[in-house]
């Protein structure tokens, strides 16, 4: 993958996580509304049927939403998915850019909620929603 695979405005995912340790490389940008996910979408992505899995699709919707929340609350404390609710609207294949963009709604001192739109080279094909709960930072 070159570095014009990537669509401007995208860095290296700033977080590592091991569940997403083998979708790497990830990308991510930070906006005003949250973070969004961005991703060149390979083999290792997919179902049996050759379509993008939807576990990996709700995986980076719930770490998208909850690192806007995160953002909108100056990154001082952690969340913790309490729900998460996901629309399958649509499929991707390989070699499209998935970018996951989420948004936190409204934040409080207790719960965040936060949506997400999940798009394949600019189409809608995933609509999300989720609550998390503020916790502490260790």
């Amino acid at each position: 993958m070159t570095p014009t695979d990537i669509p401007a405005g995208y860095e290296p995912h700033f977080r590592k996580a091991p569940l997403t340790d083998p979708w790497e490389p990830l990308y991510s940008k930070k906006t005003d509304k949250g973070v969004t996910v961005g991703l060149r979408l390979a083999p290792p992505h997919t179902n049996a049927r050759g379509l993008i899995h939807g576990g990996l699709i709700a995986a980076l919707a719930d770490a998208a939403m909850g690192y806007s929340c995160a953002q909108a609350t100056g990154w001082t404390t952690s969340f913790v998915t309490i729900s998460l609710a996901v629309d399958y609207v649509g499929a991707a294949e390989i070699g499209q850019w998935l970018a996951v963009e989420g948004e936190a709604i409204k934040t409080g001192n207790t719960i965040c909620f936060a949506q997400c739109l999940v798009k394949a080279d600019d189409a809608v094909i995933t609509r999300a929603s989720g609550t998390f709960r503020v916790m502490p930072k260790k």
